[in-house]
């Protein structure tokens, strides 16, 4: 009876801890993009630069970095995902964004380096780049036919009237990727305050003299859509992952992650493919676990395959994408975080 208090307490913190720590600093910033982007960016644009007849090296270029520019986890990114995946983004560069926006987190990259090692935040940044053009060019080989088959349904469906200008276009959504960076930054709670209501109110101008009439209303509707899709699900996988963890004692992992072996390389993998960390959390919990023995291998592992991936995460791409790529896209990044652990455990780094 005590065991399951516990899971059950373990879910509800991780609960209240997820809402009071995401929901609106990460998640409600997200969605509002999300929303903008199907109202306001064509198909054409997104087909443009990351359908199936886009350039390949233009399309994962941009989708590989693209995390560079948001310090967001990887419940923030799904909305954006959805967004440019339903507008008609190929299977792959849509993927290799998927991964790359949580995994290259500019900020938790800095963090690696300054309190594990720059060796270790280097590999990292070098890996998670590489690593989701890999993952998206192998999502978009396995699956070409139906992709193929789902593009031409989403071409048929009539196009945005919008035709707003590139250059407000990019300052819009810049103004909006500035709340989110702001929102989630370490700066004092009035200081932040103030400088969102001054973006916020940047937007409401910008709606005001450039949006055209219904714009605004569709804009909350997708954006409504949007929050449906994702956050029950969401929330039920980190009430889920709270109770494992709450009866999962820390040291079991370092255990059986002491050694530079596929199979340690492997839990590692597998545990951060599996478990929900909040944005930056996963690099005090790794160098905790270093102090304990775990090896580097496994450690670049973890920290590879745990930022990108959580059941919570897992569940929300089986809505958007469907049980088999959810499914390869599970066991690449497993595979791949497993064997770039064990390799960069081998070298003299």
């Amino acid at each position: 009876m005590q065991f399951l208090i516990t899971m059950l307490i373990g879910g509800w913190q991780e609960l209240l801890n997820y809402l009071s720590a995401h929901v609106i600093t990460c998640l409600v910033p997200a969605f509002f993009i999300a929303g903008a982007m199907a109202v306001l960016v064509t198909k054409g644009a997104v087909i443009k630069y990351f359908g199936v007849q886009a350039k390949k090296w233009i399309a994962y270029s941009v989708a590989s970095v693209s995390g560079m520019l948001l310090a967001v986890c990887s419940c923030t990114v799904l909305p954006l995902f959805a967004g440019i995946y339903s507008l008609g983004a190929g299977l792959g560069p849509a993927v290799t964004f998927l991964y790359s926006g949580p995994a290259i987190n500019i900020l938790a990259i800095a963090l690696t380096g300054a309190a594990i090692g720059w060796h270790m935040g280097l590999a990292r940044g070098v890996g998670a780049v590489l690593f989701s053009i890999v993952i998206g060019v192998i999502m978009a080989l396995l699956f070409r036919r139906d992709e193929n088959k789902r593009l031409t349904e989403i071409d048929e469906l009539p196009e945005e009237t919008s035709e707003k200008s590139g250059y407000f276009l990019a300052i819009f959504f810049a103004v909006m990727v500035a709340i989110l960076i702001v929102s989630t930054s370490k700066l004092t709670p009035g200081f932040k305050i103030a400088i969102d209501i001054g973006l916020i109110n940047s937007l409401a101008i910008m709606v005001h003299h450039y949006f055209e009439k219904g714009e605004f209303s569709l804009w909350m509707q997708e954006t409504w859509s949007l929050v449906k899709l994702v956050v029950p699900t969401l929330l039920i996988g980190v009430l889920a992952v709270g109770m494992i963890t709450a009866v999962l004692p820390p040291e079991w992992i370092a255990r059986y992650v002491g050694d530079n072996s596929l199979g340690a390389n492997f839990v590692a993998s597998l545990v951060g493919a599996l478990f929900y960390f909040s944005t930056l959390t996963e690099v005090p919990i790794v160098k905790g676990l270093m102090d304990l023995g775990m090896n580097k291998g496994p450690a670049l592992a973890l920290l590879l395959a745990g930022p990108a991936v959580s059941i919570p995460n897992l569940l929300v791409i089986n809505r958007i994408m469907g049980f088999r790529r959810t499914a390869v896209y599970f066991v690449l990044v497993v595979v791949m975080a497993t064997f770039t652990g064990w390799v960069w455990g081998n070298s003299s780094f």
